[in-house]
């Protein structure tokens, strides 16, 4: 969601700022904006994209060696201009629009829970608000409680804050400084040579190219920014040193080269993906999993997997896995509803977390919950090596998808896919489950995904066709069986992410139950058929659905002896894939979903109201 960076240095800025910006894009958002300290608070706001927001700055000739830039997805507020970021407090009495400078500017990623209570609070002070956001309560609280040192005005002002929050905050009678706070929402540090500039940021990827000495600031953070020098507090207020490691990304990920959408290019580059991912994986051994994970694994007697939205499907698939062939009771929880309910906890559970981001909000918190109740042992399957999932995780597998900028994940779920089949071999063979042959059958299975995916990409021109006729409807179907019945999940929430859709998915035996009263020949239920031992029930429920005018779009594996027909529309998948099909019968409905939204014109990589990396509840 929301992205932060905010720069000290002794040139110009903006340019800086605003190339981070866009760089951020990807995690979704709504307006944008900027503001510099140079004589006084100047700031650029806008509700189009970053690049309408660079052409105002040079308009304006906006320029400055302090800033803050920001990317707001809206929770409190309407994405209108006078709720863009940053916001700034202008004094008690005072109205925005009244007067062109005010003393602090202050950028926010997160959700301040209590600002009710401290808007009004403050407007008993006199301070007057010209948003509906929850963000201008902190730089009016700020503004309220500064006495000439911006840094122990926002360390007084975070002691009143309850919620999630990432801050940049400056001053107008402070120049060349920048403070940063972080609580429930990440932010890092930027060094670059000798100190001589400063960067805040969400993430790395804001400073691809500008440069590569990061430290990742820890929960409760609060970090001084200066020309020349820094120093962070931790939680307790005492002066601490975060680590700066060399952490390199390549700018060149945020580039499309021959791809006409990210999420295009993503859904290609899955062959390689995958490759990476399992690249040194020579044998099924704990090891894969971090120290300390073989005697981990002999201890525990269950999975808990904790996750949302597409990671929480490839969870759903890994409970077969876990089950079938691990023989490892398993449950999988929506990461947002886990905390909230009365559960049984097991301390010889292992606590399995799944994001692609390793910041997902509702995924970390239900972590510390698990954490909380006893259950020590804890594993995370995540993208970036660097998050705090990873940190607060006691073994993770870094799945090495790249950066994935779509907002609707496809590399980032088949890579998790990967990962989790080979917690499964690992559990099934220190529980003594898995034959030496067997494991070498998956092993070479494995070895060859990169090229079973690179044959099913090669379905694109067929299911072009079939996006053809999805582009004119309103609603779908989306139908599987065992294995394959959270790949039908997947697929449907793909189709509504970015063509706006209606698209529900159901096991297919659940027909009868009231899905069948939905179907017509308006309606087009799309059918995951692999040669597994369901099916002839799959069958079954097709003629169902074909009974009632239902138009069937099916994937089938070549075996299958399902045919076209008036109403039956087939694509038959390159090879049966056995336990490992859901990574190759997902990628059809990942190409589904994206051709489609490209016949409807919708904004394929940032659909409308989600965001990419979910930080907040």
């Amino acid at each position: 969601m929301c992205g932060i960076v905010g720069a000290v240095s002794t040139r110009n800025i903006v340019p800086i700022l605003v190339q981070g910006l866009q760089r951020l894009e990807y995690r979704g958002y709504d307006s944008c904006g900027v503001a510099v300290n140079v004589q006084g608070l100047k700031r650029a706001r806008s509700t189009a994209r970053v690049a309408e927001l660079m052409a105002q700055v040079d308009a304006e000739q906006l320029g400055g060696s302090t800033g803050i830039a920001h990317t707001r997805w809206a929770t409190h507020g309407a994405p209108v201009v006078h709720n863009a970021h940053p916001h700034f407090s202008h004094g008690p009495g005072r109205e925005a629009n009244q007067i062109s400078k005010g003393r602090i500017a202050l950028v926010h990623n997160g959700i301040i829970e209590n600002h009710d209570d401290l808007r009004a609070a403050l407007q008993t002070q006199g301070y007057v608000f010209s948003s509906q956001t929850d963000t201008e309560v902190i730089a009016h609280l700020i503004d309220s409680l500064y006495q000439g040192d911006l840094f122990a005005a926002v360390k007084q002002a975070l002691g009143q804050l309850h919620g999630a929050y990432a801050l940049a905050v400056i001053c107008a009678d402070e120049p060349q400084r920048v403070v940063g706070a972080r609580a429930g929402s990440p932010l890092i540090l930027g060094v670059g040579k000798d100190a001589s500039e400063l960067f805040l940021a969400s993430d790395a990827m804001a400073l691809a190219g500008v440069t590569d000495q990061i430290a990742y600031l820890e929960e409760g953070d609060l970090v001084d920014l200066q020309l020349g020098h820094y120093q962070v507090l931790n939680k307790a207020q005492q002066a601490v040193t975060r680590e700066v490691k060399t952490v390199l990304v390549h700018s060149g990920a945020a580039e499309l080269g021959p791809y006409q959408h990210y999420m295009q290019k993503e859904i290609f580059e899955q062959p390689r993906a995958i490759a990476d991912t399992l690249e040194g994986v020579l044998g099924i051994a704990p090891a894969l999993f971090g120290q300390g994970a073989q005697a981990v694994f002999e201890q525990i007697d269950s999975v808990l997997i904790l996750a949302c939205g597409t990671s929480y499907y490839s969870g759903c698939t890994a409970k077969y896995w876990l089950e079938g062939i691990a023989k490892m009771p398993t449950q999988v929880e929506i990461a947002s509803e886990y905390r909230y309910r009365d559960s049984v906890p097991n301390p010889r559970t292992l606590v399995v977390t799944i994001t692609q981001s390793g910041e997902t909000a509702d995924t970390l918190a239900a972590l510390r919950h698990a954490q909380s109740l006893g259950m020590a042992h804890t594993l995370t399957i995540c993208n970036v090596a660097t998050s705090a999932m990873v940190r607060e995780c006691a073994l993770a597998y870094i799945t090495r998808a790249g950066v994935e900028i779509g907002v609707a994940s496809t590399k980032a779920f088949t890579t998790q896919l990967a990962g989790l089949f080979l917690l499964t071999l690992v559990l099934a063979k220190i529980k003594d489950r898995l034959s030496a042959a067997q494991e070498m059958e998956h092993l070479k299975a494995m070895r060859h995904l990169p090229a079973a995916l690179s044959a099913v990409l090669a379905l694109e021109p067929q299911i072009i066709s079939w996006s053809q006729d999805f582009a004119a409807k309103e609603n779908a179907l989306f139908l599987g069986r065992g294995l394959h019945f959270p790949v039908a999940l997947e697929g449907a929430l793909k189709l509504k992410e970015i063509t706006y859709i209606h698209a529900e998915a159901y096991a297919a035996g659940e027909l009868k139950h009231g899905p069948l009263a939905l179907v017509t020949d308006a309606m087009p239920v799309v059918t995951v058929a692999p040669n597994d031992a369901l099916l002839e029930k799959l069958k079954s429920n097709m003629q169902e659905v074909r009974a009632r005018g239902g138009l069937l779009y099916v994937l089938a594996d070549a075996d299958t002896r399902i045919e076209s027909s008036e109403g039956v529309r087939v694509i038959r998948m390159p090879e049966h894939y056995g336990a490992l099909s859901p990574l190759l019968h997902v990628v059809p409905l990942q190409l589904l979903a994206y051709h489609t939204a490209c016949a409807r014109g919708t904004d394929v990589d940032k659909p409308r109201n989600l965001a990419k990396s979910v930080t907040v509840e």
